[in-house]
């Protein structure tokens, strides 16, 4: 059925099509007995035991990228469709418009994604009244007694000069500490002009410091992880395992979209040219980032949890990332391209 739905879909702007589909499931879950029959519906029907994180029970584990609710505006009807944590942001510290549109784009005969997105936000301030008010709503028509992790993925505004970009991780960090359960930290985004120069280790080691000390002030510190590119050289790579240690981060997530086009077929090739800058996700990002994360486990011992995404459509690309060391998998694209019911899918007996 969702097949016939995403034809449909897809013949609208991929943006239009993304908050056209969350704002009529929004609709619909504003009526208790279609949200009660849809968390049933979406339910994961196995007996797993919950999984134990940083401190945290997860449902399942399967979680929703950051990129997808931005704004924290659809949590109630993403814990629906099963999800065992969603991450929201990219936060910046001040409201942002983002990057001009068109800005998000799909290449169905890839099943991939390119976005340019620009960390459009409503920024901190809106989002974490969002999330207050997420974390006080009742708990009507929820299934099973675990509730939905929220991470906070937080970044630094366009206009903030990289030598001044800590402040605004600083910033969202300490709006965000008491409404989310864990933070991630973006430096990997390709959409920010100069941001994935904050992946080199000394800028990065500043900014990670900086939290990490805030963070250790408080009587209980949130989980901290990092989030990188697939198009690491295995030398920075290695600095993240470092900076992994040195810090003491709590995991890491890996990986963001890839400005690679290599992996893309001949027609997925000359859309991209057509399509320009942007940020590649789903199918061809697979083996790449399936590579990072092998890398990262072996650099770090696999003592450092890892966060996998990247090329997660069914349940075979699930078991891969858990196969090569992931402790969480995050999807995106899969979800575009596979519909509502992605979760129950890759986690049915």
């Amino acid at each position: 059925m969702y097949q016939v739905l995403r034809n449909i879909l897809f013949l609208l702007e991929a943006e239009k099509a993304h908050y056209f589909s969350m704002n009529l499931l929004k609709a619909l879950c504003s009526f208790p007995p279609i949200r009660l029959f849809l968390t049933w519906w979406f339910e994961v029907k196995n007996t797993n035991p919950t999984l134990q994180l940083f401190g945290l029970t997860f449902k399942n584990p399967i979680g929703l990228g950051a990129g997808f609710d931005k704004n924290a505006s659809y949590l109630n009807e993403l814990e629906t469709l099963g999800f065992g944590f969603v991450e929201i942001g990219t936060v910046t510290p001040i409201a942002q418009s983002g990057n001009e549109k068109p800005r998000l784009f799909r290449l169905p005969t890839d099943k991939a994604l390119i976005n340019r997105m620009g960390f459009n936000n409503d920024g901190v301030q809106v989002i974490k009244q969002r999330l207050e008010l997420y974390n006080k709503r009742p708990k009507k028509g929820n299934v099973g007694s675990h509730r939905m992790i929220i991470g906070g993925n937080i970044g630094k505004n366009k206009v903030t000069p990289n030598e001044e970009a800590w402040r605004d991780y600083e910033i969202c960090f300490n709006e965000l500490f008491d409404v989310v359960d864990y933070f991630v930290v973006n430096v990997s985004s390709p959409n920010t002009p100069g941001l994935r120069a904050l992946q080199e280790k000394d800028a990065l080691l500043e900014i990670l410091q900086k939290l990490q000390n805030n963070n250790h002030t408080r009587p209980l510190p949130k989980p901290l992880l990092l989030k990188i590119a697939p198009d690491l050289t295995k030398e920075q790579l290695e600095d993240i395992a470092y900076i992994c240690k040195e810090v003491k981060l709590d995991g890491l997530v890996s990986s963001n979209t890839t400005i690679d086009r290599s992996s893309l077929s001949g027609d997925g090739q000359s859309k991209a040219i057509e399509i320009g800058a942007g940020g590649l996700s789903g199918k061809p990002l697979k083996k790449r980032s399936d590579e990072v994360l092998e890398e990262l486990i072996r650099l770090t011992n696999g003592e450092i949890p890892v966060m996998a995404s990247g090329g997660v459509f069914t349940k075979k690309d699930f078991q891969d990332k858990i196969a090569k060391g992931a402790s969480l998998v995050q999807v995106w694209t899969g979800f575009i391209y596979e519909g509502p019911g992605i979760v129950k899918k890759i986690l049915a007996p």
